[in-house]
């Protein structure tokens, strides 16, 4: 039997998904990297330094067939699969009376409705005794913040769904666990840590670990979750915010 772990990544052109692949790969992983971006997903495999260690796979996370599609690839290029990283998701949400139907089916499809859909295809595929699953959540899945209701909802449901998948396939030997992150400088953050003073106050300058988290930080507590490290961790979500969830920090003078 191949030793070799094969990682299936969604969201892996930029990001946290990109910094997952390339923790993963430096694990010694075989990787399958997904994206909606074909040239976001060749810069990653680029940076990998072992291209023939990964396998990128352009998709729409919430095609009726990626599923499917993304496990038959790393079927057929790897011979296996270990483990799922559900990464793919959306952020810069709205309160409830902003967000109109078709705010909350997006939301809805690609944060929620495709991890449940690929984490069903994988878990068949999945080794006992070295397969798991880790879902990216967030703090705003597991505290209250203004005006992100339908990310927030997504990705509590997540952290539910995480709990239920560790106890209904722990008998398999199928580990599941989450990460939530807190606020992680990323493409997709950037402009707004550095533009939206009041984003800044509420959620950087009140995180006692005084600086922006980085994409590695959460990188590296996936490959921990995946990793026999944590063989015992299931139905756990970690949180990687600096201290940001525990307590109502305020920053001296």
């Amino acid at each position: 039997m191949n030793t070799t772990p094969v990682a299936l990544i969604t969201g892996a052109g930029q990001g946290l998904g990109r910094a997952t692949a390339l923790r993963l790969l430096e694990a010694g992983a075989h990787v399958v990297i997904t994206d909606l971006d074909a040239r976001l997903l060749e810069e990653t495999r680029e940076l990998s330094g072992a291209p023939e260690r990964v396998a990128a796979l352009v998709q729409d996370v919430t095609a009726q067939d990626a599923p499917a599609q993304a496990v038959a690839f790393a079927l057929d290029r790897f011979g296996g699969l270990d483990w799922l990283i559900n990464n793919a998701g959306i952020g810069k949400a709205k309160s409830v009376a902003q967000t109109s139907d078709e705010e909350w089916d997006r939301y809805a499809d690609i944060n929620l409705r495709s991890v449940f859909r690929f984490s069903r295809e994988a878990l068949p595929h999945l080794r006992p005794g070295r397969g798991c699953i880790v879902n990216l959540a967030s703090i705003f899945g597991l505290l209250g913040h203004p005006g992100v209701a339908p990310y927030a909802a997504t990705k509590a449901a997540l952290v539910g769904l995480t709990r239920q998948m560790a106890v209904d396939y722990g008998p398999q030997g199928i580990r599941v666990n989450a990460v939530a992150p807190g606020i992680i400088e990323t493409p997709l953050t950037a402009e707004r840590i550095r533009t939206d003073a009041r984003f800044k106050a509420l959620m950087i300058d009140t995180t006692p670990f005084h600086r922006i988290g980085r994409p590695e930080d959460v990188a590296n507590a996936i490959h921990f979750l995946c990793s026999d490290q944590a063989s015992f961790i299931s139905g756990h979500t970690l949180t990687v915010d600096g201290g940001w969830s525990v307590g109502n920090y305020v920053p001296t003078a």
